[in-house]
């Protein structure tokens, strides 16, 4: 994952310079929004080799100086006794809001193929108040060959328990059609790669770093989208791969969604 992402950034690095965010008619000139609403099965889901099925609710957009992502997703939404998440915490969430410096300053801070800069934050949700975690940093959009624009996020994690700084965090993501259809649709490469590194792993259990790379082929028509997404990881989350408990190796994900 390591290597997939250097290459990323260094295809970035040497691509032609990019234009700056647009920005003439005001910082609301780039606003939109969307939501969707998407029911997922997993096998082998890491760590722990999970198969399950979930809901989740997916959403982003720009409004201003803020650009955000984020999802909310319902685990065993049929009660199941059956389900692998049974008896387990059954909300899991994340919110990436930034804040553009373009255009909160009113600034061209573009350079090569940079085309605007964040101040960046990633918060994740995970059950109890042991699961609340968040990461800030420096974020920016990209234009890289073929891809088009990417985002490249740098943050340092804070452990909100400890009220100490642990490691870092590099996230990328991507969204590139490459089959279009006389009917308007088309086949999509989406997906996102998160990479913590420098953790304290002072415990002997846990990993010094880790991630995930999710690689997705989506068919989108209209409101609708049907994919499946092959997970590679590595001591995700920090946690370290063992016999015992799997956080290294790969994962599958099928999904159906409904845009609205």
């Amino acid at each position: 994952m390591r290597k997939s992402l250097l290459a990323l950034s260094l295809i970035a690095a040497t691509s032609a310079p990019a234009f700056a965010a647009d920005y003439s008619t005001g910082v609301r000139n780039n606003d939109y929004s969307w939501m969707q609403f998407n029911a997922m099965h997993t096998i082998d889901e890491k760590p722990g080799d999970a198969n399950h099925t979930y809901l989740e609710m997916e959403f982003g957009g720009r409004s201003g100086i803020f650009d955000l992502y984020g999802y909310v997703d319902l685990f065993n939404p049929s009660n199941s006794s059956s389900s692998e998440k049974d008896g387990a915490d059954r909300l899991f969430m994340k919110f990436n809001p930034r804040m553009s410096l373009d255009a909160a300053t009113g600034l061209d801070l573009s350079f090569g193929p940079v085309q605007e800069l964040y101040i960046a934050s990633e918060n994740i949700i995970d059950g109890g108040d042991a699961g609340y975690k968040t990461k800030w940093g420096l974020g920016s959009d990209v234009m890289v060959p073929w891809f088009g624009k990417m985002q490249f996020n740098l943050y340092a994690r804070h452990d909100l328990q400890n009220h100490e700084w642990n490691g870092y965090q590099i996230s990328t993501n991507w969204f590139k059609p490459f089959i279009n259809f006389e009917n308007g649709s088309f086949i999509s490469y989406q997906g996102y790669l998160d990479y913590e590194f420098g953790l304290d792993d002072n415990n002997g259990a846990n990993s010094s770093h880790g991630g995930a790379m999710f690689n997705g082929i989506y068919w989108h028509v209209d409101n609708f989208a049907l994919g499946y997404g092959l997970k590679l990881y590595q001591d995700v989350y920090g946690i370290e791969d063992s016999s015992a408990f799997a956080s290294s190796g790969v994962g599958h994900y099928f999904a159906a969604t409904y845009k609205f």
